[in-house]
């Protein structure tokens, strides 16, 4: 059963559009303000990110569902930075999405749980999970802010006066106090401790 078919049993739930791409997704949400918008990754124009930062910038009441295939660190970082409420892998079962659409709309977060389980995975290599960034100084957290909302070295830099060097040497101490490697462990991991 298709997305569109799977919904339209749903009597609570009305799909208003369907979209192949970026730039026709946008202007229907931008002309038809859904209560939740589901976005695929992948795209033939773009990325569900872009479209997900381009419909939250110009339909901000709208609640963003990305759907997926991969569980990956970079992706749910991405995800969350983009603003979306939710992330969940295509293999949910109907009944499973159809609860997530509405608990989306109700003001909910959703993450799928094998993503949960990655989280969970990465708190618990940071120490002992319940404050993983109280190591962090007050300037490393906000130099981890910035880049989980998706600013590059130069960005965070310019907007915290600080050179871009001096950027990439707080995110290797922030990275070795998180025990990670990467930007978008980093974020999942500052995106998981906001939502305490």
């Amino acid at each position: 059963m298709g997305l569109r078919a799977l919904l339209g049993t749903e009597p609570a739930l009305q799909v208003v559009a369907e979209a192949a791409n970026v730039a026709t997704g946008v202007e229907a949400c931008v002309r038809l303000r859904p209560d939740v918008t589901l976005l695929d990754i992948r795209l033939p124009d773009g990325t569900g990110f872009e479209a997900c930062r381009q419909i939250l910038k110009r339909v901000p009441e709208t609640r963003v569902l990305i759907l997926t295939s991969a569980v990956d660190d970079a992706m749910v970082a991405e995800a969350i930075s983009a603003g979306a409420q939710g992330y969940l892998l295509k293999e949910i079962d109907g009944r499973g999405l159809i609860q997530a659409i509405r608990d989306v709309a109700a003001g909910k977060s959703i993450l799928d749980p094998a993503v949960t389980a990655r989280v969970m995975q990465l708190l618990k290599a940071t120490g002992s999970g319940r404050d993983p960034l109280g190591s962090l100084s007050p300037q490393e957290r906000r130099v981890l802010a910035l880049i989980a909302d998706g600013c590059t070295n130069k960005e965070a830099g310019a907007k915290l006066g600080l050179s871009e060097k001096t950027v990439k040497n707080y995110l290797s101490t922030i990275f070795e106090k998180l025990h990670v490697s990467r930007r978008a462990e980093a974020a999942v991991i500052y995106a998981q401790d906001q939502r305490r």
